[in-house]
């Protein structure tokens, strides 16, 4: 009887292929982060998550800043368009209420983007905002420079609203209400009169999302100052 061939055996990896597509990874990235939290994203441990090498991924991405930017531009990809009114100032406010609730959606997208110099960075979709409201700050009467100002403070207040609230929650789901909240009634009256005064009314109005509210107000503030050193 002839003497039977062993079988060759496969090596290497076996399982699902490498996933190396961008959106692949993107999608794994967004999981991860959904997941475990904005932290827990590293080069490293998003190619355990896709079983591949690091290396692959630096194919795609630069680095976790870069992915970071990929991420934010593909979640502006799916932001509809808003109707623009005619009026210019009424268009800033627009748009900048709709890439605040964009971005308030995935806060942690906006600490990649606190560095100036990201501009250059975003997708069309993304660009498609910041060109909207530079050109209705022009429109209204600012100079290019002026709307590049004007652009840049809103853009301030914005990240630093959607992170405070962010990390507001964050603390807050850690430590527990109680324990988070601070009591300004128990401090010195005779001291910090109006503090003490307002008390526990403090920590609640935090709680409230005024963005809609100082929104307008700072547009026309920022663009009645422009203006007024242009005529």
């Amino acid at each position: 009887m002839p003497r039977q061939r062993d079988v060759a055996r496969p090596t290497g990896r076996t399982g699902r292929p490498p996933a190396t597509s961008r959106a692949e990874i993107l999608a794994a990235a967004r999981l991860l982060i959904d997941r475990d939290g904005w932290e827990s994203l590293t080069i490293r441990r998003l190619a355990a998550e896709l079983d591949i090498g690091p290396t692959t991924l630096y194919h795609h991405v630069r680095d976790k800043d870069d992915l970071v930017v990929q991420l934010v531009n593909a979640h502006v990809d799916q932001v509809a368009r808003p109707d623009l009114p005619d009026n210019p100032r009424d268009r800033i406010i627009v748009a900048w209420a709709t890439i605040h609730d964009a971005l308030a959606d995935w806060p942690w997208g906006a600490e990649v983007l606190t560095a100036d110099g990201f501009l250059g960075r975003l997708g069309d979709s993304a660009l498609w905002f910041v060109e909207t409201i530079v050109a209705g700050a022009i429109e209204y009467g600012c100079t290019p420079l002026q709307a590049v100002d004007l652009f840049r403070s809103i853009w301030y207040y914005t990240v630093g609203e959607i992170l405070v609230r962010a990390h507001t929650d964050r603390r807050r789901s850690d430590v527990g209400a109680a324990d988070f909240e601070f009591g300004l009634g128990k401090l010195d009256p005779s001291r910090y009169p109006q503090l003490a005064a307002l008390g526990d009314q403090w920590p609640a109005r935090s709680s409230l999302d005024i963005y809609p509210l100082v929104l307008p107000v700072f547009v026309d503030g920022l663009l009645t100052q422009a203006t007024s050193k242009t005529h």
